[in-house]
């Protein structure tokens, strides 16, 4: 949603069924999917073998079966391309981040620390962080979706999780990112490739 703020023409692609996908959307691997005609890519694998919270979460889980290891193989195809590229992902996860966005940053009330890297210059964050009064989706009481919802300017996503990861859907608040993020991204994006042209 925030790259079509920033003003592009957006299709997405996952293995899983995305029913809530405000855009075109092909259901397929995306590491084998026809990458050819883009102007640019965002990548945003799985990041569940790195998040540094899966040792809390009460329960025995094998990170690395569930959830491969594709990012070395995404920044591969990207870099193929020959295009500019953003992959996105979770502190811990071995990125060469050149850019950490928080919610905090663009005045949304969110705790949530993404990294970035690109094949080009990453601008600097639109501020510091500033973690007073937000809302923490990982620590203390009161969570609902709605406030999630609220806090990451997101108000058209479900929660899903669990029973719909059963099925195959794993497009939800917790793997999200506030739309603020992308668009803050894309806009700088649209000025470089702009100024290669």
């Amino acid at each position: 949603m925030g790259l079509h703020r920033a003003g592009f023409e957006v299709e997405g692609v996952d293995i899983n069924p995305q029913p809530h996908y405000p855009f075109k959307f092909y259901q397929a691997d995306a590491m084998t999917f026809d990458l050819s005609g883009y102007d640019a890519y965002w990548a945003s694998p799985p990041c569940q073998s790195y998040t540094r919270k899966s040792a809390n979460w009460g329960r025995k889980r094998v990170n690395k079966i569930e959830h491969p290891d594709l990012l070395a193989g995404i920044r591969k195809l990207l870099a193929a391309t020959g295009k500019l590229y953003i992959i996105e992902n979770v502190p811990g996860a071995p990125i060469n981040a050149g850019l950490m966005l928080c919610g905090s940053m663009f005045g949304l009330k969110i705790r949530k620390h993404r990294l970035f890297e690109g094949n080009w210059a990453l601008p600097f964050p639109p501020r510091t962080c500033d973690h007073k009064g937000l809302y923490n989706p990982w620590q203390g009481e009161g969570h609902s979706a709605d406030k999630m919802r609220a806090a990451m300017g997101i108000p058209w996503m479900p929660t899903s999780g669990g029973a719909s990861r059963k099925i195959g859907i794993t497009g939800d608040l917790f793997n999200a990112i506030p739309p603020a993020y992308s668009e803050y991204l894309g806009k700088e994006l649209i000025k470089v490739m702009v100024s290669v042209t």
